[in-house]
């Protein structure tokens, strides 16, 4: 049997990544680690100056920005497939997943 990596992906790194392919310049190294200028992206996606949000119909709710900031931290915690429970487990096209949504 293959060992689990039991880590997972760094999505913020990942965004920037995908960010960088298209619009590299939008992308600044900063003693090594890759940080997005918003200011530079935001440009990239409006024929006129942009300078500051627009009003603009939302879905909000409190604790929004911090629910972002915790999906995309990096997690020990990884969802292991239970082969004991499992029914056909290496042939089967379904998974069912119980947990936390945000972690």
């Amino acid at each position: 049997m293959n060992k689990l990596d039991m880590k997972s992906k760094d999505l913020i790194q990942e965004n920037i990544d995908n960010i960088e392919k298209i619009f590299p310049h939008c992308v600044i190294n900063d003693a090594g680690k890759k940080h997005i200028d918003f200011d530079l992206l935001k440009q990239e996606f409006s024929e006129n100056i942009v300078e500051g949000s627009k009003e603009r119909y939302r879905l909000e709710w409190p604790g929004k920005k911090e629910s972002i900031i915790t999906s995309n931290i990096k997690s020990n915690k990884t969802l292991r497939p239970d082969f004991e429970q499992s029914v056909n487990f290496d042939t089967t096209k379904n998974t069912y997943i119980e947990g936390n949504n945000l972690e």
